[in-house]
């Protein structure tokens, strides 16, 4: 197993030919850290408004997904899911626009079926694969230090370490599909949390405690995490602007839940905070932060 971490980009003496496929929340700044780091970075964007401003850091903006692709020696996907990825990368002919040998490399959270399955495709037509979702948002995004996470062969991991080193820390987890399960034990661990962080706060409020002084007081002892630092001062001051989004959160359990039954494994308690967020999305809350769960349970408390 090997990591990488860099928080600042820094010039490659070797700079990369990088193709970006989906510039939104996450695309975009980690486009930004690669143009910074040296490499040469072609972006598409199915909203071509939505990786214009890249132009201005160096990026050439391309039309079509086959366009973008043409000359990279590595192609980052963070595209919506694995449907679209696949729609991507075989209907719309980037996998067949690439070059012989270059490595694809999917950076979204899809299904670990479907990753294997694009992987397989891939290596049939002479094309490397990795799937390396990324854990940290777009703060981690920001700032170089998302967690990365890496199904596919050792050379293959080792051949993109100049691209983890701009935008966080890699993990190699295993073979192809083995970075997408890795990040959905991730997300299990995040939207449960969430949901414990949301109604705890809550319960407090309606006891009559100060929510705030709660969070405080419970922080630094084994109630400590990260969701209670980040997602509960959201919570506290109702600050629900996406981050990660709710519909997403959904999409990411119901992944873990279908993942669950194809090996056979019970995850009840990932069942009950997948029917709560599906409950959220229901009442509008999809494009809420993934915070926002502390909505929906608020309301069923008759909590304003």
């Amino acid at each position: 197993m090997h990591d990488a971490m860099a928080n600042t980009p820094e010039t490659s003496q070797t700079p990369l030919r990088l193709a970006v496929l989906g510039t939104g929340l996450m695309g975009q700044p980690m486009a930004r850290r690669l143009c910074a780091a040296g490499h040469r970075v072609h972006v598409w964007n199915r909203t071509r408004a939505k990786a214009e401003p890249l132009a201005a850091f160096g990026a050439t903006v391309h039309a079509t997904p086959a366009q973008a692709v043409r000359d990279a020696d590595i192609v980052l996907s963070l595209l919506e899911n694995g449907p679209v990825v696949g729609h991507v990368l075989f209907e719309l002919a980037a996998a067949q626009a690439m070059r012989s040998a270059a490595l694809f490399m999917d950076m979204a959270s899809i299904g670990p079926r479907e990753a294997r399955e694009h992987a397989a495709r891939l290596q049939e037509m002479g094309l490397a694969h990795l799937d390396a979702p990324v854990s940290g948002g777009t703060v981690g995004a920001e700032a170089g230090t998302l967690a990365i996470m890496v199904g596919g062969r050792t050379q293959d991991f080792l051949r993109a370490q100049p691209v983890f080193s701009s935008l966080g820390r890699a993990t190699h987890v295993g073979s192809h599909g083995a970075g997408q399960i890795a990040k959905l034990a991730n997300q299990m661990i995040v939207g449960i949390t969430i949901g414990a962080v949301a109604e705890a706060l809550l319960f407090a409020a309606k006891g009559g405690a100060d929510m705030a002084r709660v969070r405080e007081a419970i922080g630094g002892g084994f109630a400590e995490s990260r969701i209670l630092q980040l997602h509960g001062q959201r919570m506290v001051e109702r600050d629900f602007a996406p981050r990660g989004r709710m519909a997403v959160q959904l999409k990411d359990l119901r992944n873990a839940l279908a993942t669950a039954r194809e090996i056979g494994f019970d995850a009840p308690i990932t069942a009950v905070l997948d029917a709560l967020y599906a409950q959220g999305v229901e009442h509008g809350l999809g494009e809420l932060d993934h915070s926002g769960l502390f909505v929906e349970l608020a309301r069923r408390n008759a909590l304003q």
